[in-house]
């Protein structure tokens, strides 16, 4: 099992410094990916969770494949409705090559209705928009010479190059926990990317749910790569709680859980909506990440201590 971190690029403590030196230490530090968030327009629902200033992750995502060597970069997640698949397809696939095959394609629906109206982007279809731009993607991905035709976007014969460096693109996690988006895992994704989940949900609803709709759609489970947040506390936390949440120990039998589940990788989140992002905080965070490689999980192994 691989281990990624969320490294957030939105708040106060964000600057291009602080996002160059996170991703660093994450590298040193050993992990296999450092993932990013995206939103475009900081409508009022946005903000009071993602406060400004808030950094593009594809932007973002190229300067990190360039102040990195190793690490895996990704982003958890794209939202698809919200640029043109061409568009998306083209940057992703350039930071792919910049990044000599590094990128991971995280990529969900959406939920920030006032984001959408802004971008003027119908908020009700986005779930038909994302399965559509997502195919449109991987069609840019695959071809050189790309066409598509589809009731949200059609295009004929668009020159695509350049093409990414894995093939035949980068891999896809689809995020999400609707029967929606668990269709668009079966159907269009690499893993399915489920984030700020309870491990009882997660085993008794969110799996048998995908199981159920593979099976449905006759095609392979999806490879699971969960997103969890990553709240140490001092005492033992009660019945309910969201995986990640605890102390080292339930954080460790939380890790454990998902590799006996054959999670391919999960990606530790120290964000909480809502919460500020003061300078310092990302620091912290870090602290907490680097004691986890000491004592909880062993990164070069891909296995929990």
């Amino acid at each position: 099992m691989k281990f990624g971190v969320n490294l957030p690029d939105y708040g106060p403590g964000a600057t291009p410094d602080a996002l160059a030196d996170g991703a660093l230490r994450v590298e040193a530090l050993g992990y296999d990916y450092v993932m990013v968030s995206d939103h475009v327009a900081l409508t009022p629902d946005v903000q009071h969770l993602f406060p400004a200033p808030f950094y593009d992750p594809f932007a973002t995502l190229a300067r990190l494949a360039g102040v990195t060597a190793t690490v895996g970069l990704g982003t958890t997640v794209a939202i698809l409705p919200y640029r043109h698949p061409v568009h998306t397809a083209r940057i992703a696939a350039n930071i792919d090559r910049f990044s000599n095959g590094r990128l991971v394609f995280g990529a969900a629906a959406g939920w920030a209705a006032q984001e959408f109206a802004v971008l003027d982007v119908p908020y009700r279809e986005r779930g038909a928009i994302s399965d559509e731009y997502l195919a449109a993607i991987k069609a840019c991905w695959r071809d050189e010479v790309a066409s598509f035709d589809g009731a949200h976007v059609s295009f004929r014969e668009v020159r695509t190059g350049p093409l990414p460096v894995q093939r035949p693109g980068p891999p896809v996690w689809v995020g999400g926990h609707s029967n929606g988006a668990l269709r668009r895992a079966v159907r269009l994704g690499d893993a399915w990317h489920p984030t700020s989940v309870s491990g009882d949900w997660l085993l008794g609803v969110g799996m048998p749910a995908l199981r159920r709709i593979a099976e449905e759609q006759e095609l392979p489970v999806p490879a699971v790569c969960p997103r969890v947040k990553l709240r140490v506390t001092p005492r033992p936390t009660g019945p309910g709680r969201l995986l990640g949440e605890g102390t080292l120990a339930q954080i460790a039998d939380d890790l454990g859980l998902l590799q006996d589940l054959g999670a391919r990788a999960v990606v530790l989140d120290p964000t909480y909506p809502g919460d500020r992002r003061e300078p310092g905080r990302t620091a912290r965070d870090l602290d907490v990440l680097e004691t986890l490689v000491k004592e909880v999980v062993d990164v070069d192994a891909g296995s929990v201590r």
